[in-house]
């Protein structure tokens, strides 16, 4: 039996599985979402789905796709566009799974094959929001007409969206990208503007398009891998009694952060008030900080002493209780009491640096640490150095985590290059590729210097950092004292006994 709309009352009431409610396929179309990837299946379907089930943002997602060939078209029509999604992970130390049936989309369009029926809802009154997730090089701007015929590219799709719609008198839209750069919202309006002057579309259009609609600003933060392991699928499915290729899973913790300043568009955002998940807000800088400096900028720390300790995942470090505890301090103390400020209150940071630890014990998801080294150096200088600035400023006195954390990187960007010119380093008796644009800077560096000066060379270096982490008092010092302790010693001694041993320098 295969998920869809007739076999539902065949499907049997099971604890822990979340049934499509009885009305929702008569609720209006709210939505248009360019795009059908997992994340946003994931996340904003998600959210939607539950808020519906609640009785409260009672509207459905019309989804717009590129062609009409390729993906999951032919799922999506088989099984009246619904999917199973499940919830894994860990939730204040206790695993959680939950399983829902989402019933959020009503309809998968072709941008290619059905452009007319894309133009026709964007008149529609019901209509209140866009939402979109084309990756990172979606928001770009393509000079090209958004009269004639199907725009290449997603702001020209939207602009066209936007103006069918005023030339049919409807009201402005609440616009959200979720693509994965800062300041998307601002970025997309900028680009829209831009088109439709290219365009010469009429200034009567323009203050429509400017006083009327809402371009907002946000984060999203969920891990969605995507289908579930084929052992784990078929499982699944035999438990569930039919058949899903459209499942997806997908991390518990949620985080959708929306930078909407208007009542209007907080008021067509009332799936945000079923889900703390869901946060509207003036500003989201805290979220992004929070994102940037406790979870990324904690597995960059961490990631090249993962390799050298011999971890291949996220979860297998997080099952050494050496390991878990470097993590946490490193998270909780350090890089928590360095970014609390105006904008972080402390107590957001400890719940937020909770929930993270929590993410990386997850048995469900394969983060492997290799992947998160890479452009580590750059990923250092931008997420990394900030903090390790801040908490001088704060405590005068050395981060005894992060310097371990940055011996660890220097020790990770040790190499030799191999007979395809790629550098190459080694870690228990493995060798691996170094995926990073500056290991010719650190390559060279290891070869003229060793020690200290080495260690001196490299922080000192401002076109690496941006700063002169030299300066720092003892900085230096601890961490050619942890470089030389990771050339004799196992991570895990090290680990276990840095709570103990005070820093040198």
């Amino acid at each position: 039996m295969i998920l869809s709309k007739a076999t539902l009352p065949a499907i049997k009431a099971q604890p822990g599985v979340s049934m499509p409610p009885a009305n929702v396929f008569a609720l209006p179309e709210k939505v248009l979402q360019f795009g059908t990837g997992v994340l946003l299946r994931g996340l904003p379907d998600y959210f939607i789905d539950k808020a519906n089930r609640q009785g409260v943002f009672n509207g459905r997602v019309v989804i717009v796709k590129s062609t009409s060939q390729g993906g999951d078209s032919a799922a999506f029509t088989q099984q009246d566009n619904l999917y199973t999604h499940h919830i894994k992970g860990i939730v204040n130390g206790q695993l959680v799974e939950e399983t829902v049936i989402n019933s959020s989309v009503s309809r998968v369009l072709s941008a290619q094959d059905q452009w007319q029926e894309v133009l026709a809802l964007a008149g529609s009154p019901a209509l209140e929001v866009v939402i979109s997730n084309t990756t990172e090089v979606g928001i770009t701007l393509v000079k090209e007409s958004v009269t004639e015929g199907v725009p290449a590219s997603f702001p020209g799709k939207l602009l066209a969206v936007l103006y069918k719609r005023y030339k049919e008198g409807g009201k402005g839209l609440v616009i959200i990208p979720t693509e994965l750069i800062s300041d998307n919202g601002t970025k997309l309006r900028g680009i829209i503007e831009e088109l439709a002057g290219f365009n010469q579309l009429e200034p009567s259009f323009l203050q429509w398009l400017s006083t009327e609609n809402e371009f907002c600003n946000s984060l999203v933060d969920r891990i969605v891998p995507g289908k579930l392991p084929a052992a784990d699928q078929a499982a699944a499915e035999a438990a569930l009694g039919f058949k899903d290729d459209l499942g997806i899973m997908s991390e518990c913790y949620s985080l959708w952060a929306i930078e909407a300043k208007t009542a209007r568009s907080k008021a067509a955002l009332s799936f945000s008030t079923v889900d703390e998940g869901v946060v509207i807000a003036d500003d989201i800088l805290a979220f992004k900080e929070l994102k940037l400096r406790c979870l990324n900028g904690t597995h960059t720390f961490s990631c090249g002493l993962a390799v050298l300790a011999g971890f291949v995942t996220v979860k297998a470090a997080m099952q050494d209780s050496a390991f878990e505890k470097y993590v946490s301090t490193l998270m909780q103390e350090e890089i928590a009491g360095a970014i609390t400020s105006k904008v972080i209150t402390p107590e957001a940071a400890a719940k937020f640096a909770s929930q993270v630890i929590d993410r990386f014990k997850n048995p469900h998801i394969e983060h492997l640490w290799l992947s998160i080294t890479m452009q580590y150096t750059s990923k250092m200088a931008m997420r990394n150095v900030p903090i390790i600035n801040w908490y001088y400023e704060k405590k005068q006195s050395v981060p005894a985590h992060m310097a371990l954390g940055m011996a660890a990187y220097l020790l990770f960007m040790r190499s030799q290059k191999n007979a395809e010119g790629k550098f190459e380093g080694t870690a228990n008796g493995k060798t691996y590729i170094i995926n990073d644009d500056k290991a010719g800077i650190l390559y060279e560096k290891w070869q003229q210097f060793s020690g200290l000066s080495l260690v001196q060379q490299v922080l000192s270096d401002t076109a690496l950092w941006g700063s002169d982490l030299s300066a720092l008092n003892g900085f230096a010092d601890a961490v050619a004292h942890y470089l030389d302790v990771l050339s004799t010693q196992p991570v895990s001694s090290i680990v276990a006994d840095l709570d103990t041993k005070k820093v040198i320098g």
